[in-house]
């Protein structure tokens, strides 16, 4: 006896509780849920390593992992409580009605996470896409509960379509507020793009233009006309009426002193630049090897 207390073989004052609990059965409560976190935990490694050995794509494999981490978080969560107190229901009940309170606290993290969900659902966007969203185009390299973090694209450092090196983050709030422009959905690959070349008036036009056309199928091969099948079967299922060619094609446009003659053609969007400068190398040679047929404009006239 000691001070009128009486304690235990451990020290402990005998019959002290905090909040309703024995120091000995906080203990336990505390290992308990010290072991549900190990079980959850080890539960989510092996049922992750099992689903994602079974997965080949590495987009759908990083949006396994990200499900699977955020069902492991609420599943440990309620398991954690249902130990921690008997009334854990009630805990429950509490959460939710103190959620309401702190709501403004955390509406951009809360709306994030909703973005998230969204995202996963809706696929506006996934791992290794290339997009723009919130004035920021780059590759996307990972899609986490809050934020998408992409690999810059032109930025302002460099310029063609070039990585620029830098990583930006953007919350996953903003695709539901503003427009995502996608320029490698998987059911899509491809964008249309041009080559613009500048040539004089005395130039033979349906012969260059044919050289120009010549040069993009030498390059692109069957690869559009495959791509092009596929979006006319895409625009088939919409209202949308459209008349797509399934070649390279070349559009005149007189400008001033010169004509300007722009090919256009279909290509992934990460080879945009490679393909665009190769065009324009073949097109030159093919041009200068036909001086008789195709002029350029001189001097400052261009």
């Amino acid at each position: 006896m000691t001070g009128g207390l009486v304690l235990d073989a451990g020290g402990v004052i005998a019959g002290a509780t905090v909040y309703g609990y024995t120091y000995s059965e906080l203990l336990g409560r505390a290992l308990v849920a010290c072991a549900v976190v190990c079980g959850c935990y080890g539960a989510y490694v092996l049922v992750g390593s099992y689903l994602l050995r079974r997965t080949a794509n590495k987009v759908e494999r990083h949006k396994l992992r990200s499900v699977l981490r955020l069902c492991a978080v609420v599943i440990g969560t309620i398991a954690v409580l249902g130990v921690v107190t008997d009334r854990w229901v009630p805990a429950l009940v509490s959460l939710g009605v103190a959620g309401f309170a702190v709501t403004f606290a955390l509406q951009q993290p809360l709306l994030s996470l909703f973005g998230w969900i969204y995202i996963m659902v809706k696929e506006p966007y996934q791992v290794g896409d290339r997009i723009a969203i919130d004035g920021s185009t780059g590759d996307v390299i990972d899609v986490d509960f809050l934020v998408t973090t992409l690999w810059e694209v032109d930025g302002g450092l460099v310029a063609s379509n070039q990585p620029s090196g830098r990583h930006i983050t953007v919350p996953n709030s903003v695709v539901l507020a503003t427009g995502v422009t996608n320029f490698s959905r998987e059911s899509f690959p491809y964008v249309w793009n041009e080559v613009a070349v500048q040539v004089a008036y005395e130039t033979d036009l349906d012969f260059a233009s044919e050289q120009m056309r010549a040069v993009a199928g030498e390059l692109l091969g069957d690869e559009m006309a495959h791509a092009v099948a596929d979006y006319r079967e895409q625009l088939a299922e919409t209202p949308v009426e459209l008349e797509v060619n399934e070649r390279p094609s070349v559009n005149v446009e007189p400008e001033g002193t010169f004509i300007t003659l722009r090919l256009r053609y279909l290509v992934p969007p990460k080879r945009g630049q490679q393909t665009k400068n190769e065009l324009y190398r073949r097109i030159l040679e093919r041009f200068n090897e036909h001086p008789d047929r195709v002029a350029f404009p001189l001097g400052r006239n261009r």
